[in-house]
């Protein structure tokens, strides 16, 4: 039964002081003299900044419970089939495709990788103060909708105007599976974009067919990976990791100081993740065993929206010694987690653990960070820094982040001048999983607002 708002605060103010990590930084503000339980859950979190003066907590927020049920459970959003890559600078706002799906929206009217959105319903993208119009064209609500977008192609000197109708469409998490020959080497790559139930199957698949083609080099692209659920992310630990993860700890989960012992959200004793070496049954058979490609070294390609998951694997990987050459930016540096809890329609998030590797690390709350050479401690890995390329499709080897891991695998060194200009290396593309028949190929846009 609904409560009133007061009730629904005061269940929040219970939930949170219980079990949010840094519960003694919450204020205690009085239940009743807030008039809205957004508002009263937005101040129920820290204002203190990290040692980097970063504020401590920058993962606080709320889902519709339905929406957030079909995202979780099936990959379900409402959107266009694109991913927009959202950014500002001194020049103003600016929306970028990073991607599209085809027999969407976005691929009816032929929207590809790299496009510039300069207008939304009339609004400037750049410079327009109305946001509320740029966001509900960005990010539609409801299936059904329509949005004029003006946009500007790779290389064209005009712009051009299209129609955008919003549906329900499903995630595709895994895709452009393939390999390329590289030095007489097999090199495996994949795009993978969400640890949601559906991407287990698929990882699955593809990472089967990489081990029967002989892979024996891995590039795993998690740019647009903003994370999920944290088996997912121990099991494909394993597909890389093999025999080095076997019995292993993957992520050992930390509660508040109330909780020293046991999870307060299942009551059960706390037990390190280990790396996965079975399904756990989110889409493939429960208890079947995963497919290992067993190396030593891994390939990262990462940006700022690289979190949560996706880190726990980069962190979970070097716990056991397997090498991580990380290529891209930095990450987002989310080593905090929580269990989504439902009450009364709205799902809540608040940072409730943090988690460590194998050998106890798990300091990484600004991020991994790509440098020249760096130990299997810390922060730092090693890399190439190395500028998102948005004039080649992902999974081209002429784009600019795979060929700079390319390169490296190449030549054992970043590309010269990685950042401005990336050197191609000798590939032959060899030959691509197809997964097209099996699993919806439509992409959900960035959850989120322009500001």
């Amino acid at each position: 039964m609904q409560g009133t708002t007061t009730d629904e605060n005061f269940w929040i103010r219970s939930f949170s002081n219980d079990t949010y990590l840094w519960y003694r930084d919450l204020p205690d503000i009085d239940p009743g003299s807030i008039n809205s339980t957004e508002v009263y859950f937005d101040l129920m979190k820290t204002t203190a900044l990290s040692q980097t003066g970063n504020p401590k907590d920058q993962f606080h927020f709320t889902y519709e419970t339905e929406r957030w049920r079909l995202l979780s459970e099936s990959g379900i959003s409402v959107g266009y089939g694109a991913q927009f890559q959202l950014g500002s600078s001194d020049s103003g706002r600016s929306v970028v495709v990073a991607y599209t799906e085809p027999n969407t929206s976005a691929s009816a009217n032929n929207l590809n990788r790299g496009a510039t959105i300069i207008s939304v319903d009339g609004v400037d993208v750049a410079y327009g103060s109305d946001v509320d119009t740029l966001n509900a064209g960005i990010f539609p609500s409801n299936a059904g909708e329509a949005h004029v977008f003006e946009v500007r192609d790779i290389g064209a000197a005009q712009t051009r105007f299209i129609t955008l109708f919003s549906s329900a469409v499903t995630s595709d998490p895994v895709k452009n599976g393939k390999y390329f020959t590289v030095n007489g080497r097999r090199t495996g790559y994949l795009t993978f974009n969400d640890h949601i139930a559906t991407s287990e199957q698929q990882l699955i698949d593809t990472m089967s067919w990489m081990r029967d083609s002989a892979v024996s080099e891995l590039v795993v692209d998690l740019r647009y990976n903003g994370g999920g659920l944290l088996a997912i992310a121990a099991e494909l630990g394993y597909m890389i990791a093999g025999s080095a993860g076997e019995g292993q700890i993957f992520y050992e989960t930390q509660f508040n100081s109330k909780y020293p012992n046991y999870n307060p959200v299942t009551g059960e004793f706390l037990s390190p993740v280990m790396f996965q070496s079975y399904a756990v049954g989110y889409s493939a058979n429960q208890g079947q065993r995963l497919p290992t490609l067993n190396l030593d070294r891994v390939f990262i390609i990462s940006s700022e929206g690289t979190a949560s998951a996706s880190e726990a694997l980069i962190n979970g990987l070097r716990g056991v010694g397997v090498e991580v050459i990380l290529i891209g930016d930095t990450t987002r540096g989310k080593p905090y987690g929580f269990y989504p809890a439902d009450n009364c329609g709205t799902t809540y998030f608040t940072v409730q653990f943090k988690g460590v590797n194998a050998r106890g690390f798990g300091e990484y709350s600004d991020g991994f960070i790509p440098v020249a050479s760096a130990n299997s401690q810390g922060a730092e890995v090693t890399g190439c820094r190395v500028a998102d390329d948005f004039t080649h499709m992902l999974g081209d080897s002429s784009e600019g982040r795979l060929s700079a891991a390319l390169n490296y695998i190449r030549n054992g060194s970043c590309p010269y001048e990685a950042e401005s200009s990336i050197s191609q290396p000798s590939v032959v593309e060899s030959e691509m999983l197809d997964l097209s028949k099996t699993y919806g190929r439509i992409m959900k846009p960035e959850l989120g607002n322009i500001l």
